[in-house]
């Protein structure tokens, strides 16, 4: 699938979605070797183990990992858009239950060189593949979900940003790498000799994982999905430098992890995932930062991105 055909109105209505399953894929991916984002080893270091014991004592896992995540692929059935109702992991979950267990097997067998082993020709492999789902999201992805999410949401409302500076072609182009918006609706998705696809009336979603890989997603004719590596990783997983104590004191330790964000233009929202505060109190927080000539405000669109003034940043850089 090398180019997508995409309709005005398919791209006017297009969405940046949040998808639990999504991040389930991704972080199976990572576990099973398939690659770590600076900012990911602490959180490789601390599943890896008990995920490596669950493939030595489970060959179905064991075969399901050595055959379903092959480099530049993934099985369709685990990989369908969600539906607009679809709220949590367990309603995701759902509808790779509800996969026929001979679609599966046929998903898996897709461009394999050797067929498919006998621990997953078994007739509920939809079933055997979401209990293994479900054990990377209870184990390895529940536990920090508020901090993914609030991640993909402070990355959801930076692209939201360059979409209105720069059109679909600047959020485009730098989403995912491979991809690029060639223009008169063509959007190429990778760099396979694929006929290109129509999306004539389709609901398309964009979706952020914390993965370092990103892949596209369908449920034939009306859902597809690009899901695609998110930004600032680093920032939103790996503990942040904590501010001076010097400006701690002088400002309050909420003002001051707010301030110390600020060395390049963020949102409410963005800073509010970021520092782990409610947005409301980041808000009232940015006010009066504001007030005291500490940062600036401006708009983008729709949206109001806020960054240090010189003063603040001769004081996020006062020494402890």
């Amino acid at each position: 699938m090398g180019v997508w055909v995409i309709g005005a109105d398919v791209l006017a209505n297009g969405r940046f979605a949040v998808s639990p399953l999504a991040e389930t894929v991704s972080a199976l991916i990572s576990l099973a070797g398939g690659g770590a984002r600076p900012g990911r080893e602490r959180w490789l270091a601390e599943h890896r183990p008990a995920f490596r014991g669950l493939l030595a004592r489970d060959p179905f896992a064991a075969s399901f990992v050595r055959v379903a995540l092959r480099p530049h692929w993934i099985p369709d059935y685990l990989v369908t858009p969600p539906l607009p109702g679809d709220r949590t992991f367990d309603d995701e979950l759902r509808r790779v239950r509800a996969t026929p267990a001979a679609t599966a097997l046929a998903d898996l067998g897709e461009n394999a060189r050797t067929p498919v082993p006998a621990a997953l020709r078994v007739p509920d492999l939809p079933e055997r593949t979401a209990e293994l789902l479900a054990w990377v999201w209870t184990h390895t992805v529940r536990p920090g979900w508020p901090r993914r999410r609030r991640l993909f949401e402070a990355d959801i409302v930076s692209r939201t940003a360059a979409l209105s500076a720069g059109g679909w072609a600047a959020a485009l182009d730098v989403l995912r790498p491979g991809m690029r918006w060639l223009g008169d609706g063509r959007l190429r998705i990778n760099a396979h000799p694929h006929p290109p696809r129509e999306l004539t009336g389709a609901r398309l979603l964009f979706i952020p994982t914390t993965g370092e890989r990103g892949w596209v997603g369908w449920d034939e004719p009306h859902r597809y999905a690009v899901i695609y590596p998110c930004a600032g990783l680093l920032a939103g997983d790996a503990p942040a430098a904590e501010p001076p104590a010097a400006l701690r004191a002088l400002i309050g330790p909420v003002r001051a992890a707010v301030l110390a964000r600020l060395a390049e233009p963020r949102s409410p929202t963005q800073l509010a995932a970021l520092t782990g505060h409610a947005l409301g109190s980041v808000g009232g927080h940015l006010r009066v930062l504001r007030e005291a000539g500490l940062v600036t405000r401006r708009r983008a669109g729709r949206l109001v991105l806020y960054s240090r003034t010189d003063l603040g940043d001769r004081l996020a850089a006062a020494r402890s």
